[in-house]
Parts: structure tokens; C-alpha cells; sequence
């Protein structure tokens, strides 16, 4: 895949059928970060700063949703990314997903996509932040734990002071002297 760079962000470009609108659609959020091209299901998943923003479908961008970003979709006559899918019983139905179609005008510049980039990238952040994270053995041990005050301090003794630094021979000198010799 080649790279292109804009003022803004690194694209790397895709190729093959659908990559002429992919791109465009790339170079539209480049405003909001580095952006990744990836196929998916007979289209792509573009992703900026990693996160998951919008599906490229039958050359139709999607920009990702949620409860909070919903109403503003379907305030300014956004369509929602719908398909058809068989259920258990063998019918066919449409199903929809939260990512809305931006509105038309917006296709044609950075600049118009931008606050529309940024509705969706909200909405991605809120989706990540909302998932509980994946903990380990080794992050979540002794964290729930209370602190034990149960041990008991030892007092300081000769044995347990700082060593001096002594030369080489100096313990055998020593080791000699209280052998008698």
C-alpha cells in the first residue's frame, strides 16, 4: 500500500475495487488523525487514531453513532447503514447498525467533514470508554485487597545495620586475630 501524506494526518492509501471512494473518504477525515483503510465484508472500516469510525459500503460512507449522536443524524436527513440478513427462521430482514450517512455537501471538502468526523469520533470514544476493560490475574491481584497491618516491625540490630565497606583481606585479618594468631 502507498502512503500519502496531507497537512494533517498520514493515509495510507488502499487499492482494488471501491479504493477510488475509500480514499476520498480517508483524505475527507484526515483532519482528525492518521487514518486506516481496512476491508471488510465487501467494503472497508476506516479507522483514525485506531479507533473505529466509519464503513464504507456499496461506495456509501457511514459514520459511526450512538444515543448521544443519534438525534443530530436524523435531525439533518442522515440515512442509517441498513442490510439484509436471514434469521434463524429463514427470513429475510433488513437490519440497521448505528452508523448514519453525513449529509451530501459534506463529501465534498475536509473542511464541511470535519464537525461530522469529530460527531463520530465522539461517538467512538464514549463506545471504547464504555466497555469494561479485560482485567488480568496479574493487574487486578492485591488491588482489592486491603494493606495488612498485622506484621510486626523488628527492632534494628548490629546484624541488620548498613555494611562498611571493607578491603579485600580485611575479613580474613579479622578471622585470624580472633583465632589467636
Amino acid at each position: 500500500m502507498a502512503r500519502g501524506t496531507t497537512t494533517t494526518g498520514t493515509v495510507r492509501r488502499v487499492s482494488g475495487a471501491g479504493s477510488d471512494f475509500a480514499n476520498h473518504c480517508m483524505e475527507l477525515l484526515a483532519p482528525l488523525g492518521p487514518v486506516l483503510a481496512r476491508r471488510m465484508f465487501g467494503g472497508f472500516g476506516l479507522y483514525v487514531d485506531g479507533l473505529f469510525l466509519a464503513i464504507i459500503s456499496r461506495d456509501e460512507l457511514y459514520l459511526k453513532a450512538d444515543a448521544t449522536s443519534q438525534p443530530r443524524y436524523v435531525e439533518a436527513g442522515c440515512e442509517p447503514f441498513r442490510y439484509s440478513k436471514t434469521g434463524k427462521d429463514g427470513q429475510e430482514a433488513v437490519a440497521s447498525l448505528n452508523y448514519f450517512r453525513p449529509p451530501e455537501d459534506t463529501l465534498e471538502s475536509p473542511a464541511l467533514m470535519l464537525p461530522w468526523g469529530r460527531l463520530a469520533m465522539e461517538s467512538a470514544l464514549r463506545s471504547v470508554n464504555a466497555k469494561p476493560k479485560a482485567s488480568t490475574a496479574k493487574k487486578s491481584a492485591g488491588t482489592t485487597a486491603a494493606p495488612r497491618t498485622d506484621r510486626k516491625e523488628k527492632p534494628v540490630t548490629a546484624a541488620a545495620a548498613p555494611m562498611v565497606k571493607r578491603s579485600p583481606g580485611a575479613g580474613r585479618a579479622i578471622a585470624r586475630r580472633k583465632a589467636g594468631g
